[in-house]
């Protein structure tokens, strides 16, 4: 039983549409899967080996370990943990912490290593994801380089809200995850000019935020 619930939970994940369901049953049999509370530390470098995370339901940052600086989010259906694929030092310097109540499963690198190079599909899979996350870096430099603070936080709380967020009517409604010190590390902010602009695009009418939901309404000019 338990690793049919891992199998119905793997479906979600597009890295494993072509393994096909004989692999995906091996898989399911030395996978581990845990439940975590909301504002708990997914042990990602402290196991006996390193390993990759699959996460299929919930939210969670990752940060530094000793500052806790945000270095980036991810979402359910999406993985992490890979960079110990490909610098195991980088990956020490990785944390996990859950925003919401998550479910993840998790497999050893090694382990990982080695169906990635059985099946060409998985590895350009994880190749793709960590393709993705280094190119989001790549471009949170380049803004920190060439735009304003208010135009920083307003871009990333545009593509926040479209990524994790549903599209409704008339506008995007995300869960409302992120501290402003968060927001304020992935912008290169501080806290106190991430809470005067999230105050002033609200009463520009651009969005509108409690302690659960942020929205963002459609048709409204983001003319920082």
């Amino acid at each position: 039983m338990k690793t049919l619930t891992k199998y119905w939970f793997l479906e979600g994940f597009n890295l494993f549409h072509k393994l096909g369901m004989s692999t995906m049953m091996r898989l399911c049999e030395i996978l581990e899967m845990e439940y975590i509370d909301k504002g708990n530390p997914i042990e990602t470098g402290n196991r006996d080996k390193r390993c990759v995370f699959f996460l299929k339901k919930g939210t969670v940052k990752i940060v530094h370990p000793h500052s806790d600086t945000v270095k980036y989010i991810v979402k359910k259906g999406n993985i992490f943990g890979e960079l110990s694929l490909y610098d195991e030092e980088a990956a020490v310097k990785e944390r996990a912490v859950t925003l919401e109540d998550c479910i993840v499963c998790y497999i050893e690198s090694d382990t990982m290593e080695e169906l990635m190079e059985k099946h060409k599909s998985l590895k350009n899979g994880v190749l793709k994801v960590y393709g993705l996350r280094i190119k989001k870096l790549e471009h949170r430099l380049e803004n920190l380089l060439y735009k304003d603070s208010a135009t920083r936080i307003g871009d990333f709380v545009q593509d926040y809200i479209r990524e994790f967020g549903e599209e409704e009517e008339d506008k995007w409604v995300a869960k409302n995850l992120l501290s402003h010190k968060d927001i304020a590390n992935l912008t290169n902010t501080s806290r106190q000019t991430v809470s005067n602009q999230l105050s002033t695009f609200r009463k520009q009418g651009l969005i509108h935020y409690d302690s659960k939901y942020i929205t963002m309404f459609k048709g409204t000019s983001w003319d920082i």
